[in-house]
């Protein structure tokens, strides 16, 4: 290399790009750019030209097609146009997103309600704007991307604490200077193994210790919890939670963000906050389609049970063919199916694939413990049929790839 030449910038990515380079000269489908050419129902798709169930989405309720949420969006876009072209602090807040954010509260039974963009950018911006230098965020070791960003772009102590260990977390928190500020960030439901956090006795210990709370409920918004608000609710400590963060990418069926809480001061946030101030806002449709949606799904109970009882007849099936699973009871719509290695690991993604079941196939570095898994979410439109039908194709395809 000459002196002029510059160090390449990519070099850093090189391991990565030999790990994939290997994964696609063993001849397998790339599981990372997956067509969907058309998109039958919440449940089924053409995925590279093959009718496919869907077990690899996160539309646990099912509302991508709801013909009430449909016909919101496009009266919204008839009425509003494609787009605000501006921030929520100019020009960016229509009438729609004001009713967005009061279904919200509503949903919640909270004062205030504020809508991002994406779920990453709440995350991003809620955590990197309360807690700032010389405060300290202690957080569970598995945490979602979003929230490590956050963390580093609001340049607090960052303490993190070995996965749902509640002495673990206490000890750190015991550990922290005498007045310094402090937020304790958790997650309702870890979306790598599907597992809850104990947030019951969580949140006790951090507000012993003058914390305030934080918890990520992205993945159990919807279906956990009496009205659907939760971990934070299942386990009774929904009054006690400082800040609840969700996401319109799940449960919802569409995308954005928000943070709900009851602070007397949280309104503020709309003028310090910069993920939300430096942003364009959401398209009127987007808005309309979410604000639909979150009102059905305050009466969504019937098909809460229904989901619960898809995730039971999976887990159990599973295992019973004597796979491996992330929890030992199913704890959420989500269940990780524990595979060997990653060429394994996609061999079989590939061999489900071949059978008309698409699910993710997560790997190293977003898992913990360098696991490989294949994650299964389930939706609340699987009928049991395509339950049964499902078990069917991963008993195929496990004895085919030799896992079971």
């Amino acid at each position: 290399m000459s002196d002029t030449e510059g160090k390449d910038l990519f070099s850093k990515f090189d391991e990565v790009i030999a790990v994939r380079e290997g994964l696609l000269a063993s001849g397998v489908e790339d599981p990372f750019s997956l067509v969907m050419e058309r998109v039958l129902s919440p449940t089924r798709a053409i995925c590279n030209g093959r009718d496919t169930i869907l077990l690899g989405t996160y539309n646990y309720m099912g509302m991508t097609f709801d013909p009430d949420v449909i016909a919101a969006g496009k009266q919204a876009l008839d009425d509003f146009g494609s787009g605000t072209t501006g921030s929520r602090v100019l020009n960016g807040t229509y009438q729609g997103h004001k009713a967005c954010e009061d279904a919200l509260k509503e949903f919640y039974a909270m004062d205030h309600a504020m809508v991002f963009s994406t779920g990453y950018q709440a995350n991003l911006g809620i955590i990197s704007t309360i807690a700032g230098k010389g405060d300290y965020i202690v957080l569970d070791i598995d945490s979602h991307a979003s929230i490590w960003d956050g963390c580093a772009m609001g340049n607090a102590e960052v303490v993190p604490f070995k996965h749902n260990d509640i002495e673990a977390m206490e000890k750190r928190l015991r550990r922290i200077p005498e007045g310094a500020g402090k937020l304790v960030v958790l997650e309702g439901v870890y979306s790598m193994l599907g597992d809850i956090a104990p947030l019951k006795e969580m949140v006790a210990v951090a507000k012993k210790h003058g914390a305030m709370v934080l918890v990520d409920e992205a993945h159990s918004m919807g279906f956990i919890g009496e009205h659907g608000r939760g971990v934070a609710e299942d386990q009774g400590v929904i009054d006690d939670v400082d800040f609840i963060i969700g996401t319109f990418s799940k449960s919802v069926g569409t995308v954005g963000g928000f943070c709900v809480s009851n602070h007397p001061k949280f309104e503020i946030m709309r003028l310090v906050c910069r993920p939300y101030v430096f942003t364009a806002s959401l398209p009127p449709s987007v808005v309309a389609t979410a604000a639909t949606s979150i009102r059905k799904l305050m009466h969504g109970s019937e098909k809460r049970a229904h989901l619960w009882e898809n995730s039971r007849t999976l887990h159990k099936g599973l295992t019973d063919l004597g796979f491996k699973l992330g929890t030992e009871k199913p704890e959420s719509a989500i269940l990780a199916v524990i595979m060997p290695d990653l060429e394994r690991g996609a061999a079989m993604w590939e061999a489900l694939l071949k059978e008309g079941l698409y699910v993710n196939l997560a790997r190293p570095p977003a898992t913990p413990a360098n696991m490989t898994l294949l994650r299964c979410s389930l939706c609340a439109e699987h009928s049991a049929d395509q339950v049964e039908t499902i078990l069917g194709m991963f008993e195929r395809a496990g004895k085919a790839v030799g896992i079971i």
